[in-house]
């Protein structure tokens, strides 16, 4: 007797292994009915999962204790403003200011950071506002490469769950992370990049800005493009 070939072994071997699927399920014998036929349909279609919320993220980063930033810090700053914001606002940690009452840019550089968004036409509260790190690096330092690493993935699950459609990265390391780059933010800003599908705008931190005054007119120019592209979306 011939031997089949192998693929029409392999086409009776899932054939088999369907059945047995369908037996677990409750099917008895075959019901060729097209409400049967699409109660299987419904079976092999892929399951659509909501979007993750915020709290549920800040739940699970609970009491964080992932790395040595929580060894100083008062509080986790994990983010603030409108949960469906089109724009979002990422620099790259707490300072003083920000850890001792635990909300994002409200100190000095918050200040200056307010007066930027309102000179855009928006408020706090209809933008989101976070950073690439949530707790205090010591004396304000830059974070470490294996803080930004732990991190990093409970930033990218509030983009995911925002779904924005701009992000602006206040200076050189929220746009150096978010883009996976070593280029200075002085070559980098003036000009929008993709991230994952999200306009991404790179521009001077604001505590940059106070000591340096002379980059603000820099930033509006970055602000005027970012209005300009904002007008425009869908």
């Amino acid at each position: 007797m011939e031997t089949p070939p192998p693929n029409i072994l392999s086409v009776l071997d899932n054939l088999l292994h369907t059945f047995r699927e369908y037996r677990q399920k409750g099917v008895v014998g075959f019901d060729c009915s097209e409400e049967a036929r699409e109660r299987l349909a419904l079976w092999h279609r892929p399951l659509v999962r909501a979007p993750e919320t915020l709290e549920a993220i800040r739940e699970d980063i609970g009491d964080c204790r992932r790395c040595a930033l929580c060894e100083q810090r008062h509080h986790i700053v994990f983010g603030a403003g409108n949960p469906k914001a089109r724009l979002v606002f990422v620099g790259e940690g707490p300072g003083r200011d920000e850890d001792l009452q635990g909300e994002p840019f409200v100190g000095a550089a918050g200040e200056l950071l307010t007066k930027i968004i309102q000179a855009i036409k928006f408020t706090r509260e209809t933008v989101y506002i976070c950073n690439i790190v949530k707790c205090r690096p010591p004396q304000n330092r830059n974070p470490l490469p294996d803080e930004i690493d732990t991190c990093l993935p409970f930033l990218k699950r509030q983009l995911d769950a925002i779904q924005p459609t701009f992000i602006v990265a206040l200076g050189k390391v929220a746009a150096q992370t978010l883009l996976g780059t070593d280029q200075a933010i002085s070559r980098l800003r003036g000009r929008f990049y993709d991230y994952h599908g999200i306009r991404l705008l790179p521009t001077y931190h604001p505590a940059y800005l106070l000591r340096s005054p002379e980059k603000k007119r820099d930033v509006w120019e970055d602000m005027k493009l970012l209005m300009r592209e904002y007008d425009h979306a869908p």
